[in-house]
């Protein structure tokens, strides 16, 4: 008992020693081991070797290891399963599904506006680059082009759109056509190209339509016809014939900017240029038109070409070779001083044909 009691001093003394050198009696640095003491939860303080000093004749010396308890410590709870990460629950699922619905509902119109803003924005440029090249020709030739005119076998007629391609700098597509030649003996790379600035870019349409013989009358609403006479490239601006069909009439007995044969001139306008519609829109669904030419026997040939004002652009019921237009609320149309601007639905027939009349 001697022996163990004065081995239990001694050890004691070496921790004395141990501590007065800056060491535990481990061999830790005294920082790390307060350091693991206070991760650990425990620690062997002055208190406690103090209580061992004094009762070191009576008790067995019991010094706890820092670094055990570490080791043996219990390890702080893991959320979310394995690899701590926290999944969605199902009601947090479909609040989120929800509110994303609801940001796209809110954002969708708004982002179909801007775009068709943008679509309507680039057609007014388009006929205004269509009403400078109109006055360009007037000033070199001192009269608008034709409305549509024959050429030498009277079999096919050629547009007023075709006229202006050197002034729309497409000068290469206005070499290759010849309008001595009839329009379906073109080659048929003419035949299927249309330069953009005959496009609306609201309308969405094939490149080309056929153009089919006409054997019913031009009331009549559906055509019998199964033979096709050409297939033509597809355009949306058709010049303002005036106020009646042009086919219903001689071609060259329409009031207004375009007529068969002859081109007018600008002191014909006796309205005045500010107030008189020279080109409007026409869509693919209210009657597939064309920059290019027509055959004369085609089915309502002359208003693929010209159109005319009847009720109102955009009216539900009216008849084919009205104005139509993709846009909201109103159709866009080329004004005898060069600008460019729309025409509302609602607007007063009367005031509506007037404006399509030179006189």
């Amino acid at each position: 008992m001697m022996a163990w009691h004065d081995g239990s001093r001694r050890g004691l003394r070496d921790v004395g020693a141990s501590r007065r050198a800056g060491r535990d009696y481990f061999g830790f640095p005294a920082p790390a081991v307060k350091l693991l003491s206070d991760i650990g939860g425990s620690k062997v303080g002055t208190e406690d070797r103090r209580h061992l000093e004094n009762n070191s004749d009576s008790m067995p010396i019991s010094i706890r290891n820092p670094q055990s308890e570490i080791c043996n410590s219990p390890s702080p709870p893991r959320l979310g399963g394995p690899t701590g990460v926290r999944g969605f629950t199902i009601l947090e699922l479909l609040v989120t599904v929800a509110i994303i619905g609801m940001m796209t509902a809110l954002l969708l119109p708004a982002i179909q506006s801007a775009r068709e803003s943008a679509r309507n924005l680039e057609c007014v440029n388009h006929l205004h680059q269509l009403g400078v090249a109109i006055h360009t020709y007037h000033d070199v030739h001192r009269v608008l082009s034709p409305g549509w005119n024959n050429e030498p076998s009277r079999r096919t007629s050629y547009g007023w759109a075709t006229h202006l391609l050197d002034e729309l700098e497409e000068r290469p597509l206005s070499a290759r056509i010849d309008r001595r030649r009839p329009v379906d003996q073109l080659d048929s790379s003419i035949l299927s190209t249309t330069p953009v600035v005959f496009l609306c870019p609201s309308d969405h349409g094939d490149q080309v339509f056929s153009l089919y013989a006409e054997q019913a009358s031009h009331d009549t609403e559906s055509q019998a016809s199964t033979q096709v006479l050409v297939s033509l490239p597809r355009a949306n601006y058709v010049g303002v014939f005036g106020t009646d069909d042009p086919d219903r009439i001689p071609g060259c007995h329409g009031d207004g900017a375009f007529i068969e044969r002859r081109g007018r001139r600008f002191q014909e306008f006796e309205r005045g240029l500010t107030k008189v519609i020279l080109v409007g829109e026409r869509t693919a669904r209210k009657l597939p038109s064309t920059w290019l030419g027509v055959v004369n026997k085609g089915e309502d040939a002359p208003s693929r070409i010209v159109g005319f004002a009847g009720t109102g652009p955009n009216r539900v019921g009216t008849d084919e070779c009205e104005f139509d237009s993709r846009h909201l609320e109103h159709a866009n149309f080329l004004w005898g001083d060069g600008h460019a601007s729309g025409i509302q639905n609602e607007i007063e027939s009367l005031v509506y044909r007037k404006a399509a009349m030179c006189r």
